[in-house]
Parts: C-alpha cells; structure tokens; sequence
C-alpha cells in the first residue's frame, strides 16, 4: 500500500508542476495565484473525496497521495513569508486568510456535496 500512496503523491506533484508552469506562463503578478488555486482544488476535492465516503484504499491513494502532492502547504507558507520580506504584508495577509479561511469553507462544501453525491 506504502508504494502506492508514494506513487499518488509523485503524480501530484508532476500535476502541481504542470498546473503551477502553465499559470505562471500567463500571469505576472505578486500574488501567488498558482499555489491558490492548487490549494484550494485540493482542499474542495480532499473534502468531496471524504464526503463520498471511499473505501480506505482509495482515500489512501487519492487523499493521502495524489492530493497530499498536488496541494502545498510549505510552498504557501514560504510564499506568504516572501511577501512579508517584500514589504507587501497587505498581499501576505489577504492570501494566508484566502488560503486559510477559502479553504476551510471549500473543504466543507465538498464534504457536503460527497454526501449528497453518495
């Protein structure tokens, strides 16, 4: 099982690099838009995934796996510390509560959405 979540993990990280190239290819921006999105997608689909009740194995390798390598939570905080360091807290501080609180509330609804799906 142990290799399995290893190779989840290694096909979302290969997608959070892909997802994270194309974006900074048509974005110039301060805020770190790439990291956003993979965050919050992941929160949303990790919420619908145990919304949906999976059998653990499944969990195990979309969850823990593919999800837990596509989201990230250290790129997020070192994006946020570099926007601080800039002098740009006002960024810092919007994209740690969007991230923070967006994330919570789309985890939730997709919680709710993989019980009615269920």
């Amino acid at each position: 099982m142990i290799y399995f979540v290893g190779l989840g993990a290694a096909l979302g990280s290969i997608l959070r690099y892909l997802v994270t190239t194309a974006i900074k290819k048509k974005s110039q921006t301060i805020w770190p838009t790439a990291t956003l999105l993979i965050n919050l997608s992941g929160s949303f689909l990790l919420g619908m995934l145990y919304g949906l009740a999976t059998i653990k194995v499944a969990y195990l390798i979309i969850g823990v796996g593919i999800l837990g390598g596509f989201t990230t939570f250290s790129t997020m905080n070192t994006e946020i510390l570099g926007l601080v360091r800039s002098r740009k807290c006002i960024y810092a501080w919007w994209y740690a509560g969007t991230s923070y609180l967006v994330g919570i509330a789309l985890s939730f609804l997709g919680v709710i959405l993989g019980n009615i799906i269920k």
